[in-house]
């Protein structure tokens, strides 16, 4: 029997897990400098069978720069936006000056988006998951995993804050708010979609409609690209079943990503089977022994840092022989992509997707890695 899903209270309790230990290891998991020059992913011939390959593999970004759709926007300001507050509901905020922002989510999304807006030179403060080219210098506004720092927030003198409510206490921004800083929350969507509508949410909240639709588009484009590469040339005609499981062996915490995770959706656009929203697992499910040797993924998706937390794929499968009893398991197929990158719906949410896709369908010296 599938466990069941974890309770709205529990599920934050997990984010904040997550959020831990996107940032345990130093500044936004240590993603590294990208995979350099490689083949284009259209010119890749896939493996011949991917559920036969054997051993881990390591998913890196290609790029790990951040391309603004202009070099410097000029907001047009003031703007009234929605804000999504607490429970769902609703107020305009009005921004009046965006030439000292802060931006912070869980996955760092929302900076990127800044960073995509041609506003990077207007960024003063960010979450610990932003890793990309040039954000090096941009203050960090989180601590304890990504809890918000109230005070080294407004020490940076902020004109305007961009959240999603993934970071909080809540409360803690909600008192920015009171000291006369706008703040605007923003739909979190974590998927393909929803990096396209951040970029239009974000856009017209800083002033830069246009730039905004921009950015959306070019997301949607490259987004179809990949996608439309890993359907036609890469994923086999059967599916590979495919789980996301979150890692921090140190603490003994074992969690399946499901539906409204992000996972379902990058698993989905690899063309995947994602066992998480097939067997009705919600966001963060703690993981039994039972439900995933029934589920039995051919693939295990994991975090770079959770990886390293359980000792690697040995200590993992050591520790774990549920996970030892899986086909993804007899076959070390796990694969790994460091913490900053694998859920970050933003602007490099195309290349996340052909990262993974060289991972699961590609030899490692076929010009893919």
């Amino acid at each position: 029997m599938a466990p069941r899903s974890v309770r709205p209270l529990v599920s934050l309790a997990v984010a904040a897990l997550v959020l831990a230990g996107c940032g345990a290891s130093g500044t936004a998991s240590d993603p590294g400098e990208g995979a350099g020059e490689r083949l284009p992913l259209e010119e890749l011939t896939p493996v011949a069978d991917p559920r036969a390959v054997e051993g881990p593999a390591t998913a890196v970004l290609g790029d790990r720069a951040v391309e603004p759709v202009v070099e410097k926007a000029q907001p047009a300001l003031p703007v009234t936006v929605t804000s999504h507050e607490r429970g769902g509901a609703t107020q305009p905020v009005t921004v009046e000056d965006a030439s000292r922002i802060v931006a912070f989510d869980m996955s760092g999304s929302i900076a990127a988006t800044v960073w995509g807006l041609g506003l990077g030179d207007r960024l003063v403060g960010r979450d610990q998951a932003a890793g990309f080219a040039g954000i090096e210098d941009v203050e960090v506004v989180t601590s304890g995993g990504h809890a918000i720092n109230a005070e080294a927030v407004m020490a940076l003198r902020p004109t305007v804050i961009v959240t999603d409510g993934s970071v909080g206490p809540r409360d803690v921004v909600e008192q920015l708010r009171s000291a006369g800083v706008p703040v605007v929350f923003v739909e979190r969507d974590p998927s393909m979609t929803g990096a396209a509508e951040l970029a239009r949410s974000v856009g017209q909240a800083l002033g830069v409609a246009q730039e905004g639709e921009q950015l959306a588009q070019r997301i949607q484009r490259e987004v179809e690209a990949v996608t439309t590469t890993v359907a036609e040339r890469l994923a086999p005609e059967e599916p590979l079943a495919i789980a996301f499981l979150y890692i921090r062996g140190d603490a003994g915490i074992y969690y399946l990503f499901g539906r409204g995770s992000g996972a379902d959706d990058l698993i989905t656009a690899l063309g995947g089977r994602d066992i998480g929203t097939e067997n009705g697992w919600g966001e963060y499910t703690p993981l039994t022994d039972e439900a995933l040797v029934a589920a039995d993924p051919d693939v295990i998706l994991v975090m770079t840092h959770g990886l390293e937390s359980a000792g690697g794929v040995d200590g993992l499968i050591e520790s774990k022989p549920a996970i030892a009893a899986t086909t993804a398991g007899r076959n070390r197929r796990i694969v790994d992509m460091a913490d900053a990158d694998v859920l970050s719906f933003g602007p490099r949410s195309a290349g996340v997707i052909d990262a993974l896709a060289r991972a699961l369908y590609t030899a490692p010296d076929a010009g893919g890695a």
